[in-house]
């Protein structure tokens, strides 16, 4: 942006006013008899303002002025308080519409595409509208019919004109003025088919195959994978072996948790553990039946937990409170095993100065239970052992499964409800005995569950491995029976859905909240993605392209690094396949390089094509996408999309819902595509395309013409014998039969449309200055032609026609990477960019900044406070390249020449010598002080006289020069050693020793 036109603004110069308005809907309504402006930015040159389109109002361009009684900050909170919607304009006259629809939801609807609002019925009505069209001799319906029957079948009354002819342009996109019924079906099909698939493709994901595999040394398999909140991996093995991993299974630690045990006794075995990150504890449960605690940073033993009932099979960890925590467990006669801890830290450091059983404080279950900070609880639930459990803090609950059908998935509370009838009975026994009796969950036998504290789900084949996810309400189950079932939590009785595909039993369950998918592991090593909302597979990883082997042992999916870790006879992980997320608060509008950028006039839309062959449209909430089997690198917009990529294939698309409905392209195939465009000459339609190729290639665009695949006309006898020698890099034309082309090697051809011959030739000039040609780059990127002076005989001696290389007469950075789509706007006189950082943006002409697509605030095109200007990006503001110039940088000064003037900088001259002073002293005569000593008024008596003079003796005279504080420096303070070694003085001389020894003379001499 052109320095010196505008001030960024401070907060200093913020201020508050108040007016006498009744409520703020006054404000909001139009004033009779008035017309609202809004206040223009002061710039260097003359601005225009615009009207602002109604609902689906006008195209971007009227030159009216704009008529906005609204003030410019309420219209920039109503945009933010909107949903996003990437549009030129707002699009509705009166705003308090908006806050209406807010108030009333049911009045949104209002807001959906006539397509969107068409329902069966409807459909049903304007068939027989068409027949009855059709039997009057009228097979196809022009634009006022079309209006007619389709307010009439409808019945929508806030639908306008400008909807109406939108969505009859849409259907008639081949521009023929009429449409069927046929196309209106074709049309209605097409949108929701090409919705759907780009919902899919939106959805698709992958694992990076093969997997990144680590080997493990022989030994026991590995019980569990557990993060720790530092992204580190766990893993503990039945031997307990316990590693510790980083995210990309590099090991850092690994230790032996178990002592050795004495000959003849066998040697402990875990049989699962978990972690307590807010103690830094890990737990692992035994086959001794004991429950031990380890420090989690150097893995000493700690405390434990012995004299259990069973043995603990699976184990689960949950922090419930402040210094509060449940540790829940299940054992191997399906019973579910709780304690309930409070003063946590207290309690575990108690256990430790406990009597050491093989070395580690040790405490009984017995002993345990009493104390007031710990209550067990043990409830009878399976009639097979615990194959999970796992304590849901969000419900909050306990949810344990097994392989027994009946009971194969109970989800119970912690504590018993109050039941009424009990009380009674154990008041009356208290009553007959005269003694309370104090009852213990969890010793002695287990306590059943009321059928009320509990729900049962009965499956076939019972359940190895689940998930609960509170947000989508959803509970899935596997097993042996293959299937993954999709059941609402509080809902038994049916499953909501079942998932096929595994053929195996199945070892493994996680959903990904974030994502809305379900991950799945097979004991075949078999994992698949699930999606949530579709209930079908997204991708599945067999072990021939994961290369996963052995008996699977643990899994865990890590949403940090996006990754499952499975362990068999190794670790291993398979990442999904991501793109690079924007840093920080960057903002991209897309995720891959933009390569052109474009805008229909037609539907005030703008169309962005990136490098994965992928392009994009911004219009309000609507983003649709189409595909090349090859880059895209041009787009050109005028009733139809047309493409141009990197395979030689022109497509032209319906704009509206990316139907491909023609590929144009050289039977043998072509080079790659640099340009292309649409004109018309006569009454024929034409696509002229331009590359590598170094021909020109036109197509005729004809509706009669229903070949999907259409081969170009033959070439120009002069373009196949003179024409261009490079490839041909850009195109141009002036209507009526004018057509410019240049190509690489500098050269520009004239072309005449009709006749296909040259009309002239121009040859690009080299630079000044320049000492070897052929080394130069006259490369020709862009052409355009003037068409005023053109068409005009005034102008006839003016230039007509401009290539790349003018001088700029207004400029300013507007992306970090290089631009790639460069298109003005006339009738809103705003700039559109696309750029190599994945950005689009738009621009005024005087260089402000409008805004970005894709980010979450929503601008106006004619509320300027809504733009982003005076700001600018903050990627171009933190770049490198947007820094201050500096001659060292851009390579007018070498080291050398900068040493030498750091050296030489030492030798000061005269004035420069810092003993001169820079201010000198005040020097007054006797006149000025006898002056001075008149005009002042001094006391005649006493201390008074004494303080008024010598009260300023101590003040600094102020002599116009820097101030006290603006003379400070500083200096770097450097560390000094903690030993210090004694100086060595006989190296300046001056030590009392060496000295006094040096002096003396030798005697006898």
């Amino acid at each position: 942006m052109p320095l010196g036109k505008k001030n960024r603004p401070t907060s200093a110069q913020g201020k508050i006013e108040t007016q006498k308005v009744p409520s703020i809907l006054t404000e909001t309504e139009p004033v009779r008899g008035t017309t609202g402006h809004s206040p223009l930015r002061q710039t260097g040159q003359r601005r225009h303002s615009y009207e602002v389109p109604s609902a689906g109002g006008s195209e971007l361009g009227d030159d009216r002025t704009e008529k906005s009684p609204n003030p410019d900050w309420l219209e920039r909170e109503l945009l933010r308080q909107e949903h996003r919607r990437y549009s030129f304009a707002l699009g509705d006259t009166k705003l308090t519409t908006q806050q209406h629809n807010i108030r009333y939801p049911a009045s949104s609807l209002s807001k959906l595409k006539i397509e969107q609002r068409v329902s069966l019925e409807n459909l049903k009505k304007l068939k027989e509208a068409f027949e009855d069209f059709e039997k009057a001799g009228t097979r196809s319906l022009g634009l006022p019919q079309f209006r007619l029957i389709i307010r009439k079948c409808l019945g929508l009354r806030d639908i306008s004109d400008a909807q109406i002819h939108e969505l009859f342009m849409k259907i008639d996109y081949s521009g023929q003025g009429s449409v069927e019924w046929d196309e209106f079906c074709t049309y209605m099909q097409l949108e929701y088919t090409e919705k759907e698939e780009s919902v899919i493709r939106s959805k698709q994901v992958a694992f990076a195959l093969p997997a990144n595999i680590k080997p493990l040394s022989h030994g026991e398999p590995i019980l569990r994978i557990h993060p720790t909140p530092d992204g580190t991996i766990v893993t503990v093995r039945e031997d307990g072996i316990v590693n510790y991993w980083s995210s990309k299974l590099q090991l850092r630690k690994s230790k032996n948790v178990f002592h050795e045990k004495p000959i003849g006794r066998m040697p402990k075995w875990a049989t699962d553990f978990t972690i307590m990150p807010q103690y830094n504890k890990l737990i692992i449960g035994t086959g001794d039946r004991e429950i031990q605690l380890y420090e989690l940073s150097s893995l000493e033993p700690y405390c434990q937990l012995n004299s259990l009932e069973t043995v603990p099979l699976k184990l689960d960890y949950c922090y419930t409170g402040p210094d509060e925590c449940v540790i829940v467990y299940g054992d191997v006669q399906g019973c579910v095993n709780i304690i309930l801890m409070t003063s946590v830290g207290e309690t575990l450091r108690l256990w430790k100065k406990l009597p050491r059983v093989e070395n580690v404080p040790s405490i009984g279950i017995d002993h345990a239970v009493q104390s007031p900070n710990m209550t067990y609880i043990r409830w009878k639930v399976h009639q097979d052992w615990v194959t999970e459990v796992k304590y849901f803090k969000c419900i909050p609950a306990v949810a344990s499964t097994s392989n027994h059908e009946a009971s194969a998935l109970v989800i119970g509370c912690i504590l018993p409800s109050t039941n009424i009838e009990q009380q009674m009975r154990e008041i009356k026994e208290v009553c007959r005995e005269g003694k309370p009796k104090k009852v213990a969950y969890g010793l002695g036998s287990p306590q059943q569950r009321a059928a009320c504290d509990q729900t049962v789900f009965p499956i076939y084949k019972g359940v190895m491995t689940f998930d609960i996810c509170k947000i989508h309400n959803l509970l899935v189950t596997g097993g042996m029976d293959r299937l993954i079932r999709m059941w609402n939590p509080y809902v038994p009785g049916r499953p909501t859905g079942i998932l096929k595909g595994h053929s195996a039993p199945i070892f493994y369950l996680h959903i990904s909240t974030k994502d809305s998918r379900i991950f799945s592991v097979s004991t075949d090593n078999t994992a698949r993605i699930w999606d949530i909302q579709d209930q079908s597979c997204l991708f599945a990883a067999h072990p021939k392209a994961s290369l996963l082997y052995g008996d699977l042992s643990a899994c865990l999916y890590s949403s940090a690094v996006k990754g499952l870790y499975i362990a068999t006879d190794s670790l291993a992980l398979l990442s999904l396949k991501t793109k690079a997320e924007p840093q920080g608060c960057f903002i991209m509008s897309h995720k891959e390089v933009v390569l052109c950028c474009g805008y229909s006039v037609e539907f005030r839309q703008v169309v962005s094509c990136t490098e994965g062959s992928v392009s994009g449209r911004f219009e309000r909430c609507l983003s649709q996408s189409t595909q090349h089997s090859g880059e895209v690198f041009k787009v050109l917009l005028s009733a139809l999309l047309v493409t141009g990529g990197r395979d030689g294939c022109l497509k032209i698309w319906n704009f509206n819902n990316g139907h491909c409905l023609k590929t144009l392209s050289r039977e043998n195939g072509g080079a790659e595509i640099c340009d292309c465009s649409y004109l018309q000459v006569h009454r024929n339609a034409f696509i002229i395309s331009v590359g590598w190729d170094r021909r020109i290639d036109v197509y005729l665009d004809s509706p009669e013409d229903t070949h999907h695949v259409q081969s170009p006309q033959p070439s120009w006898q002069d373009d196949l014998r003179k024409g261009h020698k490079e490839d041909i890099l850009c195109i141009a034309q002036c209507p009526p039969y004018l057509l410019a082309t240049a190509s690489y090697d500098g050269e520009i051809i004239v072309w005449n449309l009709v006749s296909g011959h040259i009309q002239c030739r121009f040859l690009s000039p080299l630079p000044p200055h320049s000492e070897d040609a052929h080394l130069m780059d006259r490369s020709v990127l862009s052409l355009v032609f003037l068409r005023t002076r053109a068409l005009d005989a005034a102008f006839s001696s003016a230039a007509s026609l401009l290539s790349s290389g003018a001088q700029a007469v207004n400029f300013w950075r507007a992306h970090i990477g290089s631009i790639t789509g460069l298109q003005i706007i006339e009738n809103d006189r705003v700039l559109l960019t696309s750029s190599t950082d994945c950005t689009v943006r738009l621009w005024s002409i005087h260089g402000e900044f409008i805004g970005t697509f894709g980010q979450p605030e929503r601008w106006s095109l004619h509320t300027e406070s809504s733009w982003k200007h005076p700001a600018v990006p903050y990627e171009v503001l933190i770049d490198p390249l947007s820094m201050p110039s500096h001659c060292m940088l851009e390579g007018k000064l070498t080291m050398s020449d900068v040493l030498s003037t750091g050296s030489t900088g030492n030798t000061r001259t005269e004035s420069e010598s810092p003993n001169k002073v820079r201010h000198p002293l005040p020097s007054f005569s006797d006149s000025e002080i006898e002056e001075e000593i008149n005009s002042s008024f001094y006391p005649e008596h006493g201390k008074w006289l004494r303080h008024e003079i010598f009260k300023h003796a101590n003040k600094t005279l102020n002599h116009g020069g820097p101030k006290a504080y603006h003379t400070l420096k500083y200096f770097d303070v450097v560390d000094a050693p903690t030993t210090c070694e004694k100086p060595d003085l006989s190296l300046a001389g001056i030590d009392p020793f060496i000295a006094s020894s040096v002096d003396e003379k030798p005697s006898g001499i």
